[in-house]
């Protein structure tokens, strides 16, 4: 984890903390110099590592305003956007159109639509046209 390129390097710095700390009984604040932190940070994960283990170094959960909408709500809305189609006659739904009839505020719903990657204005598909003067090019 400590040489991870993948991984936040958050994560990565934390693990490295834990290492140099682990190896031997180096106090806090040779560790601190030779990784260039301050000692509070290397006093805060070796105790969270003791504590914790490995589970220790990964964030905890932040304080914040709870969700709204429920993910039955939210299933409810993909299913609406993939499965079904408008009921005005529009091609595709629209964000607002999402919104009022599944009762979700719009940004909530772009805000979804944008999470899962949906958009229901672009067409993946080919469509033939229905006009009689149309003419095929090859």
């Amino acid at each position: 984890m400590g040489r991870s390129r993948s991984l936040p390097a958050a994560l990565a710095l934390r693990a490295r903390i834990v290492l140099a700390c682990e190896g031997s009984d180096k106090a806090s604040t040779d560790v601190a110099k030779s990784l260039g932190i301050d000692r509070n940070t290397v006093n805060k994960w070796r105790t969270r590592y003791a504590r914790d283990r490995i589970s220790g170094l990964y964030d905890e959960p932040r304080p914040g305003r709870p969700r709204t909408v429920d993910d039955e709500r939210v299933a409810e809305l993909i299913n609406k956007t993939l499965h079904t189609k408008p009921a005005d006659g529009s091609t595709h739904w629209s964000t607002r159109g999402l919104a009022s009839e599944t009762g979700i505020s719009k940004s909530t719903v772009a805000r979804y639509l944008k999470v899962f990657q949906l958009k229901p204005h672009r067409v993946e598909s080919f469509k033939l046209s229905t006009d009689p003067l149309f003419v095929e090019k090859r």
